[in-house]
């Protein structure tokens, strides 16, 4: 059976790919080189029991303490820069007030004063004033070293002046009070002294007493195959039961099971899509490493649907459904963490969900029905997890225990949110890494892009060929089971290159002069012809055509012969290298390309059959066409069996029994002569 070409890596695009392999392995292997061989809440590997009584430190109570006392047990010392600032903010209101009594002119008063208030500024002399501005400052003082707190209550504060103040008389003590609680209200001059605070929380701890574990000789540790609680891991690792060492020997197993995983992966990718790019292939490799990194750094925390469900979305919509599921079944495989077995069952929801996600994603044509995607895979979501947790609530009620549950509309929220986030990215993504999604192909099929509209205007014979050509390529590709959106598309752009020189080819020159019976060389003349495919390449790079898509141009001519040249070349010398008129290629390397250059080749001979042609001359006529590509060489690496060529002939027929469908003769009444 033949087989599409894999398109050949250069050699250091190769070994950027097995360098990213090399991350992905390393850090999914990275717990058994760094990480405890225990841990709380994995399965306990073996059975243990207690050599000998002990009183064991349960750490996860002391921390739980400590955390609880620690919110509300601190230390408040005065600071002294604090106190500073607030004397210093007493005298500016002072010293507004002094001015106040001495100038005869209304004056903005730092408080509001009361009519007895400023009758006594007025009457009183410089030194009464300077005296009670001295008790002042000594009265907030006194207030400092004993510490104000800034949400302190505005009355409080001239309560607590006016005790400082007791036994002056009025007005001064309620002036003096109001202008001490102005210059302290929303203000402190505390601080927390950290040494202090930990300090009183030991000494707390001390008198409540440290949490232990008492445990006797023979009793059960842990239990072979359930999950290693935290005191029980406490006491294992007393014991001295929990291994710190780097595992090397589990580790190099673990890294060499990623490694292969990775590969695997990029060659299933490959195999399916033979023009992978090794950039492509590193952004599954590189979203494979994120994942696994993700992973090892929320740990229990990590959702599998918001770490399996955006990239495999991302990876299906660019490198078609096979990658999104052997990238999904590489990050279901590789995960990092020993699993509980309700945490194994949500891996298994998350898995059928990114799955179902991968062969819809494939399918949508614009981002329109991408939006619609990532509102109802989350509701999906949602809905299966909501059904795993009342199974195993009732489970657990039958067995005595409830599981841990989760926050599933939060999760079902995250999950929204990044999928919107992957279709706002998708874009970048898209051009950076030259992926081609089904909406970016549809979008370039758009008649109005500016490459098309040239093409339309400048060399309109060739924008009606290619029109006909791109009907029957897209039935052929319909026919034989290839990529239709990608076919039409390519179509679209196969001769764009003819814009450098449109009166040199036959569709546009419109029953006039053939320039190249004027120039008379066919050696000239094949260059010209090859130099459509040249310059098709520069307009496809100069408009930044996706790859797949600038592939149509070379391919669509592959190594073909220009016959009508190199016959009048061998006529005027029979000598002639026949590689001379032949296009430099490639040959198709993709069935959608090999379509094309069926459907360029047949066009202008099903054009061209007269109308009494039957459907069985077509066929013939089809048949001989792609026969003669075959034999020449062109469809070895398209992958097109005979089979396919056979349904490629029969497609082309029902195209051009279409095209040649007969009208009724409408009448044409004379024209009338009309006289003035």
């Amino acid at each position: 059976m033949p087989r599409q070409v894999l398109t050949p890596w250069k050699r250091g695009a190769s070994a950027g790919v097995v360098l990213m392999a090399l991350v992905v392995a390393l850090v999914s292997s990275w717990p058994w080189l760094v990480e405890p061989s225990l841990r709380p809440g994995i399965p306990a590997p073996f059975t243990a029991k207690a050599p000998k009584a002990a009183t064991v430190v349960d750490s996860e109570a002391l921390e739980q303490r400590r955390s609880q006392l620690g919110l509300r047990t601190y230390v408040q010392v005065v600071d002294e820069r604090q106190s500073r600032e607030l004397q210093a903010r007493l005298d500016r209101q002072l010293e507004a007030i002094s001015r106040l009594a001495q100038s005869d002119q209304e004056q903005l008063a730092p408080i509001d004063i009361l009519p007895a208030e400023r009758a006594w500024l007025k009457r009183s002399s410089r030194r009464q004033l300077l005296r009670w501005e001295e008790k002042l400052r000594q009265a907030q003082s006194r207030m400092l070293r004993q510490g104000v707190v800034g949400n302190v209550a505005r009355q409080q504060l001239v309560k607590a002046a006016r005790h400082q103040l007791e036994g002056m008389p009025e007005p001064e003590l309620g002036l003096g009070a109001r202008l001490m609680a102005n210059s302290l209200q929303g203000r402190t001059n505390l601080r927390i002294d950290a040494a202090l605070s930990q300090r009183m929380l030991e000494d707390l701890l001390t008198q409540q007493g440290i949490p232990t574990i008492q445990v006797s000789k023979g009793d059960l540790i842990a239990r072979q195959g359930e999950p290693i609680s935290q005191q029980g891991y406490a006491v294992l690792d007393y014991f001295g039961l929990v291994n710190r060492r780097p595992l090397i020997g589990a580790w190099l197993l673990h890294f060499a099971e990623a490694l292969a995983a990775s590969s695997v992966m990029v060659l299933l990718i490959r195999n399916r899509r033979v023009s992978l790019e090794p950039r492509q292939a590193l952004l599954a490799l590189g979203l494979l490493a994120l994942v696994q990194g993700l992973k090892l750094w929320l740990g229990a925390a990590a959702s599998p649907l918001a770490l399996l469900v955006p990239p495999t979305l991302l990876l299906a919509q660019g490198l078609g459904t096979t990658a999104g599921l052997a990238w999904l079944a590489m990050a279901s495989l590789l995960w990092p963490l020993p699993l509980s077995p309700f945490f194994d069952q949500r891996i298994l929801i998350a898995a059928a969900v990114a799955a179902i996600t991968a062969v819809l994603a494939d399918r949508q044509r614009n981002r329109a029905q991408l939006l619609q995607l990532a509102l109802l895979v989350p509701l999906g979501a949602l809905l299966a997890e909501w059904l795993l947790l009342q199974l195993e609530l009732f489970r657990g009620v039958r067995e005595g225990g409830l599981p841990i549950g989760s926050d599933l509309t939060g999760e079902a929220l995250v999950l929204g949110g990044l999928l919107l986030g992957v279709i706002l990215i998708g874009p970048m993504v898209e051009s950076f890494f030259d992926l081609l999604t089904r909406s970016r192909l549809m979008e370039l099929a758009d008649l109005e892009r500016p490459l098309l509209r040239r093409l339309s205007c400048e060399a309109p014979g060739t924008f009606e060929h290619t029109l006909m050509i791109c009907g029957l390529a897209e039935e052929g590709a319909r026919s034989i089971g290839a990529d239709i959106d990608l076919t039409r598309t390519g179509a679209l752009y196969h001769d764009v290159g003819k814009l450098h020189g449109p009166q040199w080819f036959i569709e546009n020159q419109e029953g006039g002069d053939n320039p190249h019976d004027q120039l008379d060389d066919p050696q000239l003349s094949a260059g010209i012809l090859q130099a459509h495919v040249d310059e098709g390449l520069k307009l496809a790079k100069r408009y930044r055509l996706p790859k797949p898509l600038a592939d149509f141009i070379p391919e669509h001519q592959g190594t073909l012969k220009m016959g009508y040249f190199l016959h009048e070349a061998r006529r005027r010398d029979p000598n002639t290298r026949e590689e001379d008129f032949r296009y430099r290629g490639p040959t198709p390397r993709s069935r959608e390309t090999a379509v094309l250059m069926m459907a360029d080749g047949c066009e202008a001979a099903l054009r061209s059959l007269p109308p009494d042609t039957s459907e069985a001359q077509a066929r013939d006529v089809v048949r001989s066409i792609i026969e003669a590509r075959w034999r020449d060489g062109q469809l070895t690496g398209s992958g097109l069996t005979p089979a396919e060529l056979e349904l490629l002939v029969r497609a082309f027929v029902r195209v051009w029994r279409r095209m040649r469908h007969r009208r009724i003769p409408y009448p044409i009444p004379a024209r009338k002569s009309f006289s003035a």
